[in-house]
């Protein structure tokens, strides 16, 4: 080999060494914060632990528990949590999807102001869960609360339901509507004008040319946004943690929270507990994500 090539194939090795260079810090930081702990969650599902002492292996009994024994409090603790989770994601979803949806299609009539109007919806959602929800503590507080004050009511909003889920929901809605936003005016912004145009022109209404024509053309991000959404809900936990405390009995008291408590709450740390209840929040996450795939896959064929 001569001096050129061997030359020429240290280059081209340095080459390549310089996408790996630039993965290293992130695959290094989701080494140590992501996989590692998320394996040893798992690991301590099947131990009883108490984060101090050093895990005791008892097999299938944590998950045994949490399924078959309607004695245990880790039961009713894991089904009701669970149960307060999937109802927020049934009720808060649908709307994070239709109400940004809306706006982008009013957005993509190009109204005076509209990249104000964009700045201003997707503000929110560079907050911190902790801001937004105090501020909308204020606004529904029952006694000082702008909302009772303006319309004269006295509504009890985070300590009676419905009103304690509706607050909840706003609440995320407001912070999160931004992102999809974003997503949806980017996507109907490379929709075809001409072919909008021949549908007016052929006497199609507003309705018509929205179900044949913009959703069929944004089904992709569409799909995208619900199942990113879904499972950005199934996270839930500042929101009622602040809001309502998991209030009234124990009503939006979601899974994350009794995971939190468990695992290091002011009594004695269940830690095995919770990575039981916390893998199985997990596995159903997952199971969304593969159906998202599965989505996704059939829309590219």
């Amino acid at each position: 080999m001569t001096k050129v090539s061997t030359t020429k194939s240290a280059a081209k090795r340095k080459r390549q060494l310089v996408p790996y260079l630039f993965i290293a810090p992130h695959l290094l930081l989701f080494l140590i914060f992501f996989l590692v702990p998320m394996i040893y969650g798992i690991y301590a599902s099947f131990t009883k632990w108490d984060l101090f002492g050093s895990p005791q292996w008892v097999g299938l009994q944590n998950y045994a528990t949490i399924f078959t024994n309607k004695e245990s409090t880790f039961y009713r603790q894991f089904w009701n949590g669970l149960k307060n989770t999937v109802t927020f994601v049934i009720i808060c979803v649908p709307f994070q999807i239709l109400i940004p949806l809306t706006i982008a299609i009013l957005l993509d009539k190009r109204p005076k102001g509209r990249n104000i109007f964009q700045g201003i919806f997707y503000m929110p959602t560079l907050f911190s869960i902790t801001s937004v929800t105090l501020t909308w503590l204020f606004i529904f507080n029952r006694s000082l609360g702008l909302f009772n004050h303006l319309f004269g009511t006295d509504i009890n909003w985070y300590g009676e339901q419905p009103y304690a889920w509706m607050t909840i929901v706003i609440t995320t809605l407001w912070w999160g509507l931004g992102g999809n936003l974003i997503i949806y005016v980017a996507a109907l912004s490379g929709i075809d004008r001409s072919v909008l145009e021949a549908a007016a022109l052929d006497g199609a209404t507003g309705l018509r040319k929205f179900w044949n024509i913009i959703i069929p053309s944004i089904k992709f991000p569409l799909t995208y946004t619900i199942i990113i959404s879904i499972i950005a809900q199934f996270n839930i936990y500042g929101q009622p943690l602040i809001i309502t405390g998991g209030g009234p009995n124990e009503s939006t008291y979601v899974l994350l929270m009794y995971i939190r408590n468990l695992a290091f709450g002011t009594g004695k740390s269940v830690a095995g507990m919770a990575s039981a209840m916390s893998t199985c929040l997990g596995l159903l996450i997952g199971v969304v994500s593969v159906f998202q795939l599965i989505l996704m896959r059939r829309q590219e064929d």
